[in-house]
């Protein structure tokens, strides 16, 4: 039987499912697609830059029990903004870690809570952005889900404070398979934090730990989403993302996406305009040394007409990093009046590092402004010459203007406190840089 034949079965038992609960027959079918879904190579085109074989003998598990991580361990990887803060360690719930205080317009809440009392809306959207059909790691992540994430913002409810969803990786070989829903009902808007970290305890060395994560984000017509994606993981870490992004009529979603950690990462970013008049910027920050290796996938896809997107994506490699970038504007038959813009520049601190970067343009209709762009080169001599000579040395000149150069795409952040304290990284980081 053929992967359509038994996608077409797949979806008939779906159909059929009777008395088992709709999550029931969404994991099931997650389990059947793992099971014929090929683990990703580098033969396959969408993967021919991420070599995943430094992990191919780690043999990985969840978690099992909660972690004795206190409040006074994450003290310091709070956002001072949020009141909000929902915290999953090693992938499970950790209530006593988290901050949830009642909100008018709003729902926080683990996957279980949040369906007690807001089935429909989980339903509509849960699985239903992120395909499973020939995503392994997503259907990966769908087959393992009892918990979630959940942000629901009322309709026409303006959150101001930042809502931060905080992802810890504490213990070796475990695999977690982090999940988010992130609704924004017709007129509200709302920022959110993404954020993964590993924190082990004082003395303990960074060992290997995967995580596998999806996200799935659904702007109802005129709401607005701001989502801040923060990758700090381990640098001896696997980290596997799908974010799938479902804009309404006159929405907006604004993302800026940061990867500093990881030994490998791959992030796809995948952005539908479903409504007319939709605009969406992305914005995006790697920046890797030693073996790291950051992949960043791309697919804006403007189904519907007067839609506008900007997308400016940087990668800093030293060492003898790999980044990669693969970026997809497609515009629909029919979807006239479109306005799409994309960039990306890269920057190599070292003769090792190298950087692949594939952006691409797939248009069907006429009338429409579509452009696309990329760079790839070193620190401009005459700039760092230029700052030696208003007296700062070599070392401290290319400082400078590595730093500079990263900080455009955190300057885009939203929540000051965030902002600084990626700030400070990338400035110690410039320093490490070989």
């Amino acid at each position: 039987m053929n992967a359509t034949a038994i996608l077409a079965r797949d979806r008939a038992a779906d159909a059929g499912v009777g008395a088992q609960s709709w999550l029931d027959a969404l994991r099931a079918r997650a389990s059947r697609r793992v099971a014929v879904l090929d683990k990703p190579t580098t033969r396959d085109e969408e993967w021919r830059f991420t070599d995943l074989s430094p992990f191919a003998t780690t043999t990985f598990a969840p978690a099992m029990g909660a972690s004795p991580l206190q409040l006074e361990d994450i003290a310091g990887l709070s956002v001072e903004e949020a009141h909000t803060r929902l915290v999953f360690v090693d992938g499970i719930h950790a209530p006593r870690l988290s901050v949830v205080p009642p909100e008018h317009g709003i729902v926080v809440a683990d996957l279980p809570t949040a369906r007690a009392h807001h089935v429909h809306a989980i339903e509509t959207h849960l699985g239903r952005h992120a395909s499973i059909d020939d995503a392994y790691f997503a259907a990966q992540n769908t087959a393992a889900l009892d918990d979630a994430a959940v942000v629901i913002v009322q309709r026409d409810c303006a959150i101001a404070a930042p809502i931060h969803l905080l992802f810890i990786a504490t213990r070796k070989d475990v695999v977690s398979h982090p999940r988010c829903l992130i609704v924004a009902e017709p007129g509200s808007s709302v920022t959110v934090v993404e954020d993964y970290v590993v924190l082990y305890p004082p003395g303990v060395q960074e060992e290997v730990h995967f995580t596998n994560t999806v996200t799935e984000i659904a702007l109802g017509d005129s709401a607005q989403v701001n989502h801040v994606r923060l990758q700090r993981e381990g640098n001896l870490a696997l980290h596997i993302g799908l974010c799938a992004v479902s804009l309404g009529h006159a929405s907006h979603f604004a993302s800026v996406s940061i990867a500093l950690g990881a030994q490998i990462s791959r992030v796809d970013l995948d952005v539908v305009h479903a409504g007319e008049g939709a605009t969406c910027t992305l914005d995006g920050l790697a920046m890797i040394a030693g073996r790291q290796l950051a992949d960043t996938h791309t697919f804006v896809d403007h189904a519907r007409p007067h839609g506008t997107s900007r997308q400016l994506h940087k990668c800093i490699a030293g060492g003898s990093a790999h980044a990669v970038f693969n970026g997809k504007v497609m515009v629909r038959p029919g979807a006239r009046k479109i306005d799409a813009r994309q960039s990306n520049r890269n920057l190599l601190l070292s003769g090792k590092a190298h950087i692949d970067t594939k952006p691409q343009l797939e248009i069907f209709a006429s009338d429409v402004k579509c452009t696309h762009g990329a760079t790839v080169g070193q620190l401009d001599p005459d700039e760092v010459f230029y700052l030696q000579s208003r007296g700062l040395s070599d070392v401290a000149a290319r400082k400078l203007l590595t730093y500079a150069f990263g900080a455009e795409i955190i300057e885009r952040i939203p929540v000051a406190s965030v902002k600084r304290r990626l700030a400070h990284q990338l400035l110690e980081q410039t320093g490490r840089q070989p």
